[in-house]
């Protein structure tokens, strides 16, 4: 016994040890699958909860549906213009829906699209589950035949609200279809089954232009939908795959393959016998389709550019105000039964488009080409060509220098039969061409009245209008505003914000800014000097605006200015000086152009430009009103007055204050009205490629742009004034009868005189004698901006009465008005009157001397002469600078700095007025009342050398009045210099 336990003993003890490390192992084993599961269930927790929250947030962003926006609707939407007449009606293309009430759906037609697109439509609450997992299986298993996952409900979904389902990568589809079944489940709540199947079915694209089955039954067996067989109504059904490649008249082996399948699962599902599908199969059904459109064709006439803006903005304000989606404002445009109410003037725009499209406004008129070909080679690949490839066979193969325009229409034509004929081979078969010609140069005009910010008329374009929604050259076209721009990015934020005013003066000199020089448009006529932003508006100065954006505005501010005005086109790019000469990325519609002036002609108010006033459903109920449009204040009244002031001097005849025989004159006295006042800025782009004429009567504002739509100079195409023409011709009709009010000046605004060289208080008895004639006049100021400080760019120099030079000690001397100039500048106008820097070599000596005691007026050798006493006025250093002083001087040199005496203007005595009073200073005579009219400008055959503008005199000339050089040729009345651009995006 005990050796028996003896012998047991080992072997137990053997065994205990090796349970307890198998026990051990599976313990850690257990820990191991534990641990590795839990693991599992965390990241599944964790990535269940993401996947919820990813699925929550696209929910979140599911789009709003109601029943009326599911509804299809079929009513025809109504456009009337301002004077309550019908202009045009908008419906679906071809006028094809019609809707069909359940009542007329045949029960035939119901149950084939039921058992092909949702055999448990009748049973599930939007959404499929069972679809949805075979749908799975099928991609799985790559066995398409499976069918698709997406209910009736889900369908209607996706082509009344996300557009038919048109996205662009997977994403977006996966994040569509959460949202399409999760909106599906929320509408079979709102809506009965019957009338989402009868809203479905009036939906759904049939092909060959039939929108929904009641106008597939007519289009394609002649007859109402109630009466479809059995065998018709599956050629229906089977369409819906795809309205292209089921077409029964194009797609009919396609067709047929798919109609066999639907009476199959037709029959499968109980919803007819094996005799009714035989006889269905037996049937010769595509034999009885009509190969014609039996329904009412699409209205020959093509909407105008009126009607083409107001749908863009319509449907816009269905987006942006109703929370609509795109799909949706279409629908609802098209086919909702709405009543429109816009802001066309019938009158206005009948003068409109009778001018733009008068041949006898237009010197030149050529013709450029849109062509398209479509050719099917022997080994049936397609190669499509169009205009710009016979433009490239000119210029490559030819060689011949064409620039895209014809000179008759017959040449266009000509030559695309020439080309096709060279790259036509054998072989070759022609799928399709097209061929039109359009008028060159284009041209488009925005006319709107100001206070209300309504659209009174529109033209995208001379010539035939011949399809709707084309290209409108009015508000779909962006090109370069040229010199318009700079009131709006320079000169308007300069006199708002930045402390300069209509008298400040920059120094007009070759201007150099990295590698870039600028330039005037009449470099030719040499450089002018101190200049004002009045000079720069009238005179279109690319270097004083230039200036105005560098030196006081910036480029920032600009910007910032020009987006207040509502120029969307922008871009990070436009940060630079060309911004100031309407050189940027992108350019600007004429819309929006001509609804930044309109701010300035409202005092200053943007009003965001209108098409319609109110928008009625086919109920009678307002669901848009439009009468109390989008407003905010982008410049004060007073800014506003100054920039229209002086863009109404730059409609009349005037000519810059300079030397005789330098002739820059105003840049827009064509466009000069003869019955009312009128304010405004051209522009001329690079190239002479676009020109504008943007401005305001006391009423209406309206824009003309007009060039070349492939950017061909208009020097050969019209020339570049032409535009004006039109501008004027529109206005003066538009003008007819109506009471020239002119420009009323606010009480902000003030009137004081000051020197013309320096924008400060003249020097008594100096700034009146610049040897050019009296440099004093009267201007307008904001209140509290007029200038305290006295001119500091005119001086008195004693000089050798012989040489002109600095005397010697054996000169005889006198005094003269010299120019202060920056140092360091090239010859201007100005430089030629600076003091002199050398001696006389005539009378012996060689110290310069500038006398401090400078002979007054009387002095013996000063006959003539006015000359400032010494005392009040000391000489002045020149200042280093090229810019006129800004609040941000240093040297306190600044508009509205510390006060003193302010020389008010006084009314001229025309009597008593005389040469030996020359620092009586003459107020215009515009400012003796609270208006400002404008006057026709004069018919001279030489330039006038007098500035209309507030208070401008006429300066003294002692040569005559010279006449335009070779060099420059007239533009408009009076002698006008015509623009030319130089530098990019500059202008007039």
């Amino acid at each position: 016994m005990n050796k028996e336990n003896e012998n047991n003993t080992p072997k137990k003890n053997t065994v205990s040890s090796g349970s307890k490390k198998k026990r051990y192992i599976n313990k850690a084993i257990f820990k191991a699958v534990k641990t590795f599961f839990l693991a599992l269930l965390v990241i599944a927790v964790l990535g269940g909860a993401m996947g919820i929250g990813m699925i929550k947030g696209i929910i979140d962003n599911a789009p709003d549906v109601d029943v009326d926006s599911i509804v299809p609707l079929g009513y025809a939407t109504t456009i009337y213009n301002a004077s309550g007449q019908v202009t045009d009606t908008l419906v679906m293309a071809g006028s094809n829906r019609e809707e069909a009430t359940y009542d007329e759906l045949p029960k035939v037609l119901i149950d084939a699209f039921v058992a092909i697109e949702d055999s448990r439509f009748w049973k599930h609450r939007g959404i499929d589950t069972r679809a949805i997992l075979r749908a799975i299986s099928g991609v799985i298993t790559g066995k398409s035949s499976s069918g698709g996952g997406s209910t009736i409900t889900q369908q209607l979904i996706k082509n009344n609200v996300f557009n038919g389902g048109r996205e662009r990568s997977f994403g977006e589809k996966v994040e569509r279809k959460f949202q399409e079944m999760y909106l599906a489940v929320k509408l079979e709540k709102q809506m009965d089954k019957k009338l989402i199947l009868t809203n479905y079915l009036n939906t759904i694209n049939l092909g060959s232009n039939s929108l929904g089955v009641k106008v597939a039954a007519r289009r394609y067996f002649g007859k109402e939908v109630s009466d479809l067989t059995l065998s018709e109504a599956t050629v229906i059904a089977a369409i819906t795959k795809g309205p292209t490649k089921y077409n029964p008249i194009t797609g009919q082996t396609a067709n047929s393959d798919r109609r066999k399948i639907i009476l199959q699962y037709m029959y499968d599902q109980g919803y007819i016998t094996k005799e009714q599908q035989e006889e269905a199969l037996a049937d010769d059904v595509y034999s009885r389709i009509q190969n014609i459109n039996t329904l009412a064709k699409e209205k020959n006439s093509p909407y105008s550019y009126f009607t083409d803006a107001l749908i863009s903005q319509v449907t816009q304000a269905f987006i942006n105000e109703m929370g609509y989606t795109e799909t949706q404002a279409h629908n609802l445009l098209y086919s909702g039964g709405l009543s429109i109410y816009t802001t066309q003037d019938p009158n206005l725009q009948q003068i409109v488009d009778s001018e733009v499209n008068n041949p006898a406004n237009y010197p030149d008129t050529k013709y450029s080409l849109e062509y398209r070909l479509t050719v099917t080679d022997s080994e049936k690949n397609t190669h499509n060509y169009s205009e710009k490839d016979i433009n490239k066979y000119h210029s490559e193969t030819l060689k011949d220098g064409f620039n895209g325009l014809y000179q008759t229409e017959e040449a266009a034509k000509a030559d695309a039969e020439k080309y096709k004929s060279a790259i036509l081979k054998d072989g070759d078969t022609i799928a399709g061409e097209t061929l039109k010609t359009v008028l060159e140069p284009q041209v488009s005009f925005v006319l709107m009245d100001q206070k209300t910010g309504t659209v009174k008329a529109i033209n995208g374009g001379r010539g035939e209008k011949t399809t709707s929604l084309s290209l409108n050259r009015a508000t779909d076209t962006t090109r370069q505003p040229g010199s318009t721009f700079k009131v709006i990015s320079s000169f308007a934020p300069a006199l708002d914000t930045s402390g300069a005013t209509l008298a400040t003066t920059y120094y007009d000199a070759e201007y150099t800014l990295g590698d870039k020089t600028f330039k005037n448009w009449y470099d030719k006529q040499g450089y002018l000097g101190w200049s004002s932003i009045r000079d720069g508006i009238i005179y279109s100065m690319n270097i004083v605006a230039i200036k105005t954006l560098m030196e006081t505005v910036t480029p920032r501010v600009g910007v910032q200015y020009a987006t207040d005005f509502g120029i969307s086109t922008l871009t990070d790019q436009d940060y630079n000086a060309s911004l100031a000469l309407g050189g940027l990325t992108k350019g600007v519609t004429n819309l929006e152009l001509t609804g930044a002036f309109a701010t300035i002609a409202n005092q200053g108010i943007y009003t965001k430009p209108m098409f319609f006033t109110k928008i009625v459903d086919h109920n009678g109920k307002t669901i848009l009103d439009n009468t109390s449009p989008q407003t905010h204040r982008v410049i004060k009244d007073s800014t506003a007055f100054l920039l229209t002031d002086a863009m109404a001097a730059s409609t009349q005849n005037n000519r810059k204050f300079a030397s005789s025989g330098i002739n820059v004159n105003s840049t827009s006295t064509r466009a000069h009205l003869d019955h009312m006042s009128v304010a405004g800025k051209s522009g001329t782009t690079s190239n002479n490629v676009d020109v504008w004429f943007v401005g305001f009567t006391p009423y209406y504002t309206a824009g003309v742009w007009a060039g070349c739509d492939e950017n061909q100079t208009l020097s050969d195409n019209g020339g570049t004034s032409f535009h004006k023409d039109i501008w004027r011709k529109i206005m003066n009709k538009v003008s007819e009868g109506a009471q020239d009010i002119g420009f009323p000046a606010p009480d902000s605004v003030e009137t004081a005189v000051v020197c013309r060289k320096s924008g400060k208080l003249p020097i008594p008895g100096v700034c009146e004698h610049d040897p050019r004639g009296d440099s004093t006049y009267t201007e307008y100021f904001a209140k509290g901006t007029v200038p305290t400080e006295v001119c500091d760019h005119h001086t008195t120099v004693t000089v050798c009465r012989d040489s002109g030079l600095l005397p010697t000690p054996n000169c005889p001397t006198t005094t003269r008005v010299a120019l202060i100039v920056p140092s360091g500048q090239p010859k201007t106008d100005d430089s030629q009157y600076a003091a002199p820097s050398a001696t006389c070599n005539i009378h012996g000596g060689v110290n310069p001397i500038i006398d401090s005691s400078a002979p007054t007026l009387g002095d013996e050798g000063d006959a003539g002469v006015g000359v400032a006493p010494k005392s009040s006025h000391p000489i002045v250093t020149p200042r280093q600078t090229g810019n006129a002083p800004t609040s941000a001087d240093t040297n306190n040199e600044h508009v509205g700095a510390a006060p003193s005496p302010v020389i008010k203007p006084t009314k001229p005595d025309k009597k008593n007025k005389s040469k030996e009073q020359p620092s009586e200073a003459t107020a215009p005579e515009t400012t003796a009342s609270s208006h400002i009219k404008t006057t026709a400008p004069t018919k001279s055959d030489t330039d006038s050398d007098v500035l209309h503008g507030p208070g401008v005199t006429n300066p003294r000339n002692d040569g005559p009045v010279a006449t335009p050089g070779p060099s420059v040729s007239t533009d408009g009345p009076g002698g006008q210099a015509s623009p030319i651009l130089i530098g990019p995006g500059g202008g007039e």
